[in-house]
């Protein structure tokens, strides 16, 4: 079974053969298999690199995440496709006390739970519900373990928040229980309802309160809106007569002087690899490896409130299907992609990635006052993207491309707040509507930066604009200030964080490549956007698993297999000897001159509003990699003068000439 690159993206076919692989390998005694996660093993770097340089192709493995519910059991297994013979199983190693991630099939069999469960049944016939099961939605979370669950955690858990929901459309959001059901998935049962004393209570909220538009009308809560606007603004259409200027042949894409290949798996969904920027390489790898998403009410049972969506859920698996013309707007390249389900099969979600350009403002202007000279040439960036919907949140990843030869990652935010019941006003959130709470939250992302400016051996430089001290021989008229630069010298120096007070950056450079014109050793920096870390206290079950988010950086000595920071399984984990803290618990590896990986952990600190409800407007996070001293000069001065024929003054005059 060939494949084209190493690289590529899981095929059906290979599920279908590591699928049958594990069967065959698996005893009919141990009863049913359930299948968890089936994709690609990533090489070795240092074979990829060989390959890259025309070596041979590593050997194809799939690794198979899979259950045996019956017996409360889950392994993986490595099966080689492509060794010149039939596939055969390389090793198969049981998970112990680690729970594989929570697929889309996980999560519906979840709810199936709860809707047919007698105790959940009853509670809705109570007179604070008088509810029917099947107008249940049932949110699934992952258990954030903090020591005092009244249930087993070494089970299979899931705990789910409820709501009611009236139609297909419905906002069920707008109208959550105040009881929450646990459910072990391999027994198939809800092991625990937690429930408050609901003497005295308001019954639950009913009112509506809809953005579907075929439901507007029926808002009943003040100050929602009722109808769609009728004085909508006008078109706006993206248009490009002669075509796209990008290239994609199979997984590698080509635009202006940039050039990379994608990747796309199950957990960090969309991947950019070997990108490279006026022929020189800049990025090996680049994704969006963890996320943690505390909620800050320590009311019982929220202290358990803490999702992973990366390693819980799956960014790949909760990945969309992109619609043209409102996701992606404009001439449209889409990729597809393979993943499996519990069953072993394969499926494949369309049109999973967009690649698209974009307007992207003034590249550089200047006009000379003393003769009215005029230049500027208008800048473009290409946009490859892919949005996943975890439960109720929307997450939409950009990647951005630019003229300039910065990179950068935005984050937007939208989707459904997560909400729950309340009979009074919540100390730890917002009312979003009578009776709705919207509990402050954090989200911390983490991307991982495989860095290789000039090639693989970079260092890292810490970067702060200082005041120099006043001085009679230096700064005697007190306006001297400049940028210092510190060295990183080892993993425990490599743990950073963000001071905006300094114009805090890290140059990542390659000492052994000088730039002619600054001789500076050439490199990117990269620059942050402000924002706390981790808010949670140190000693919290939130602070121990998402120890990566205590930190803006973290700088590490290249490992294989050191991907995810807050550990390989964050299903009910517990934080100990897992991701980041233990990889650099010995703190004295170099990180000077070597093969270096960068940990960069970002947020959004959420405090609800009203005008995130029904649902909430996009608010965005990210950062930037920038050229330094990479470029002998702005790369963007040999831009041919464009002028776009479709512009015209709005007054019916004709456009100004330059």
């Amino acid at each position: 079974m060939g494949s084209s690159h190493p690289l590529d993206p899981l095929r059906e076919e290979e599920v279908v053969v590591a699928t049958r692989a594990v069967r065959e390998g698996t005893a009919s005694s141990e009863g049913l298999i359930r299948f968890n996660v089936i994709d690609v093993v990533e090489p070795p770097k240092e074979s990829l690199i060989e390959y890259e340089n025309g070596g041979p192709a590593p050997p194809r493995v799939i690794a198979v995440t899979y259950q045996l519910p019956r017996e409360g059991r889950s392994f993986c297994a490595k099966v080689l496709t492509d060794g010149g013979g039939p596939e055969r199983i390389l090793e198969r190693r049981e998970l112990g006390s680690h729970q594989p991630l929570l697929t889309p099939d996980d999560c519906l069999l979840a709810e199936e739970i709860v809707k047919r469960d007698p105790k959940v049944k009853a509670i809705l016939m109570e007179d604070r519900y008088r509810a029917d099961a099947s107008s249940l939605q049932c949110d699934p979370w992952s258990i954030h373990c903090t020591g005092s669950e009244p249930f087993d955690t070494s089970k299979r858990l899931v705990q789910t928040f409820l709501y009611l929901r009236a139609s297909e459309y419905d906002n069920a959001y707008a109208k959550p229980l105040d009881f929450l059901p646990v459910v072990d998935l391999n027994a198939g049962e809800v092991v625990h309802i937690h429930r408050e004393e609901s003497a005295g209570k308001s019954k639950i909220p009913s009112q509506p309160y809809n953005y579907h538009p075929s439901l507007l009308s029926g808002n009943r809560v003040p100050g929602s809106l009722s109808s769609v606007r009728e004085n909508a603004l006008k078109p706006l259409e993206i248009v490009q007569p002669d075509g796209v200027s990008f290239k994609v042949k199979g997984h590698e894409v080509a635009w202006d002087k940039w050039t990379l290949r994608l990747g796309f798996n199950h957990r960090e969904g969309l991947v950019l690899h070997n990108v490279k920027f006026a022929g020189e390489l800049v990025l090996w790898r680049l994704s969006l490896v963890e996320m943690a998403v505390p909620y800050g009410d320590p009311k019982e049972p929220f202290q358990r409130k803490c999702a992973f969506d990366v390693g819980d859920y799956g960014l790949g698996f909760c990945a969309n299907s992109l619609g043209l013309g409102c996701d992606c707007l404009g001439e449209i390249h889409y990729l597809d992609a393979t993943l499996s389900d519990s069953k072993g099969e394969p499926y494949t979600v369309k049109k999973v990635v967009c690649l698209h350009e974009e307007d992207d403002g003034l590249l550089w202007k200047h006009v000379e006052y003393r003769t009215g000279h005029n230049q500027s040439r208008r800048s473009r960036k290409l946009v490859i993207s892919f949005i996943v919907t975890v439960v109720n949140y929307e997450y939409c990843v950009y990647y951005y491309l630019k003229q300039d030869g910065s990179i950068a990652m935005e984050i937007k935010l939208t989707g459904m707040l997560s909400t729950n019941y309340t009979d009074a006003r919540p100390d730890h959130g917002t009312l979003v509507a009578p009776s709705v709470n919207a509990q402050v939250h954090q989200h911390m992302f983490c991307a991982r930066l495989d860095m290789a400016v000039g090639g693989h051996k970079n260092s890292v430089a810490e970067v702060d604009v200082k005041a120099l001290p006043l001085d009679e021989s230096t700064n005697p008229f007190g306006n001297a200030f400049g940028a210092a630069a510190t060295l990183l010298e080892t993993e425990r120096e490599g743990q950073r964080e963000v001071e905006p007070s300094l114009a805090r950056t890290w140059r990542i450079f390659n000492p052994s490549k000088v730039n002619p014109v600054s001789h500076k050793p050439i490199g990117y920096k990269l620059v942050c956007q402000a924002q706390p870390l981790l808010l949670t206290h140190p000693s919290s079950a939130v602070s121990r698993r998402g120890a990566f988010a205590t930190k803006s950086l973290w700088v590490t000595r290249h490992t294989d297999g050191q991907f995810f920071p807050a550990g390989e399984y964050t299903v009910q984990s517990k934080g100990q000897g897992e991701g980041l803290p233990e990889w650099t618990k010995d703190g004295g590896k170099s990180i000077v001159d070597t093969d270096i990986v960068l940990f960069h952990s970002f947020g959004v600190c959420h405090i609800p509003r009203p005008e995130d409800f029904p649902v909430m407007p996009c608010e965005s996070t990210g950062f930037m990699l920038v050229p330094d001293s990479f470029l002998s000069c702005n790369p963007g001065i040999d831009l041919p003068e464009d002028r776009s024929t479709m512009s015209k003054c709005c007054s019916g005059g004709p456009p100004p000439s330059r």
